[in-house]
């Protein structure tokens, strides 16, 4: 009896799909009517020989929750009310409990190519049926078989883009899903866990994923179609048995343009507030350079003075360590003044960019701070304020808005959080004005984060490490109103003139080295006993930051320019 799967699965073999269908999330206000343009927001994408639409009603076929042990159930759904012409690529999942569905899955329909090619006669059209399937998982209680999930097997040249759920043994019908031609895709890999089933009792390993191109990044191609892939045999670095999209349209014809990315963050723009008890705010970065700045360069004692747009930077190049900048040194009240920054002056700097192959764009925004104040160490209810650990010149920090072409709507925000961050989806932001939402500032370290509290950064289980703690205060600076773009590649080059100091390549504040944990070192010497073996092993997790002063670099030399943000 306990040789098959424990999981106890909602059979919807004689379902009412009306009685049980989701509800997709919706923005707090209606989405406004953008300004003219060409694709953005127009319903349809085209990615060459293959045009998508964003599917986001959807039918719940069958939900899981095991029987055993600790996993969350997770439920399977077939996308709904699919336009005339165009076929899905696979079904949707997602965990349950959650109070709306924000996912998507693409539905695809070929198009004829633009400039036939001299063999095209001969050339496969851009989708075909699946030969048959292939069961990949059927779930079973002591009692019967209500669960099955189904691979699609593509006909040679094509390839399958996602799974078929169903709540019956039959094999899915051939024209429920459609693979694509094996040119038009691109590898994907699985990211964040959807479901893992690891009852006790269970002698195969269920679980499901969330998938995404494998290159990512403003200049790559790969399009997620927003299925999910599952297995019970597989293993960190498999090939996939499914691929996402790919753009060949090298227009991006659905990106907004320059008008509608300012209606966007108008629309969209977060507010940014510090803690109350922030000592180290925001400024504009003329501001920091006409108050005193300064930039020194390797074997010279003597810094030079800044031009209030860093035209006398040095441009390009890499991060060699010949250069860096500075506060005022030569007047004391001022070098006082300039680190707690001038919050009246602050705008966020704005970077636009294609992301997923042009399908989404994405707004970072980026807050620049002269100084980063020292980080204070939690050790259980116990609360140190360091004096000098944690702190360095100028600190650039950037939360990340996540837009659909298809829709135009905000659809998540991607918080950076020192070495890392993570990405919130829309429903589960703050939002205080229409669909504007917040972002908090961490004290000191200005890190961005969606909600108020003390984050932790080290071992929240122990409860031991840097402290993070965000508020609100008088102290906000709104993105929606005070903010300046610097760069949008995309829309060619003379649209947007980037700023001198975005060419500066090098660090933004001097380098110190500390003695390894100096100060980190004496705390622990004069904490309990039972605490030390802890703060002593864990404290190896903190950010090189604790120990020693070191100057970031500008917003252009960050990996995450160009690339993908990091989750």
């Amino acid at each position: 009896m306990f040789g098959s799967d424990c999981c106890c699965w909602d059979s919807f073999t004689d379902y009412n799909y009306d009685e049980i269908e989701p509800q997709s999330f919706t923005l707090p206000s209606p989405i406004p009517q953008w300004p003219q343009g060409k694709g953005f927001a127009q319903g349809k994408i085209c990615l060459g020989e293959i045009e998508a639409v964003q599917i986001t009603k959807f039918k719940k076929i069958w939900s899981c929750s095991p029987l055993f042990g600790k996993s969350k159930s997770v439920s399977f759904y077939r996308p709904d009310e699919i336009p005339q012409g165009f076929s899905i690529v696979g079904h949707y999942c997602q965990p349950d409990g959650e109070k709306n569905i924000t996912g998507y899955v693409l539905a695809v329909k070929g198009l004829k190519p633009k400039k036939l090619l001299q063999d095209a006669a001969s050339k496969l059209p851009a989708l075909a049926k699946p030969m048959n399937y292939t069961l990949v998982y059927n779930a079973n209680t002591l009692y019967k078989e209500v669960g099955y999930i189904w691979l699609p097997n593509a006909p040679v040249g094509y390839k399958a883009m996602g799974f078929v759920a169903t709540a019956e043994p039959n094999e899915p019908n051939l024209d429920e899903v459609r693979c694509v031609r094996a040119d038009l895709t691109e590898s994907c890999e699985t990211c964040e866990v959807v479901f893992s089933a690891n009852s006790f009792f269970a002698k195969r390993q269920f679980q499901v994923w969330k998938t995404r191109p494998c290159k990512r990044g403003m200049l790559c191609r790969g399009v997620s179609v927003g299925t999910f892939f599952c297995s019970t045999s597989f293993t960190k670095g498999d090939e996939l048995t499914v691929a996402c999209l790919k753009n060949f349209d090298s227009s991006l014809q659905a990106m907004p343009n320059l008008e509608q990315v300012h209606a966007l963050i108008k629309h969209y723009g977060p507010t940014v507030y510090f803690h109350p008890d922030e000592i180290y705010l925001p400024s504009s970065v003329p501001w920091f350079f006409s108050n005193g700045a300064l930039l020194f360069k390797d074997g010279k004692d003597n810094g030079i003075a800044i031009d209030a747009k860093g035209s006398n930077l040095p441009a390009g190049g890499r991060n060699d360590g010949k250069y860096w900048l500075d506060l005022p040194n030569k007047d004391v009240e001022n070098r006082q003044t300039v680190k707690c920054g001038k919050i009246e002056t602050a705008e966020l700097y704005v970077h636009v960019k294609p992301a997923e192959g042009g399908t989404f764009t994405d707004i970072a925004m980026w807050i620049f701070c002269p100084f980063n104040g020292p980080a204070t160490l939690k050790v259980g209810l116990i609360n140190l304020s360091l004096n000098k650990v944690g702190e360095h010149v100028c600190d650039w920090e950037h939360y990340t808005l996540r837009i659909s072409n298809f829709s135009g709507e905000l659809c998540s925000v991607y918080f950076s959080e020192h070495s890392g961050g993570e990405w919130v989806d829309a429903r589960d932001l703050e939002f205080i004005e229409g669909n504007k939402s917040v972002v908090y500032a961490s004290r000191n370290g200005h890190a961005s984060f969606p909600h108020p509290g003390c984050y932790l950064q080290g071992n929240t289980k122990l409860g031991i490490g840097a402290r993070n703690d965000c508020a609100k205060s008088k102290y906000y600076v709104d993105s929606s109103s005070k903010y300046r773009i610097i760069a949008a590649e995309y829309l060619g080059e003379g649209t947007v003139v980037e700023p001198p100091w975005l060419q500066y390549m090098r660090e933004w504040g001097p380098t110190i080295e500390y003695k390894s944990g100096y100060e980190v070192d004496d705390i622990i010497k004069h904490l309990p006993s039972f605490f030390r073996f802890s703060v002593e092993t864990l404290v190896e997790l903190f950010p090189t930051e604790l120990y020693g002063e070191a100057g970031p670099t500008g917003p252009k030399e960050k990996n995450n320019w160009f690339g993908d943000e990091r989750w």
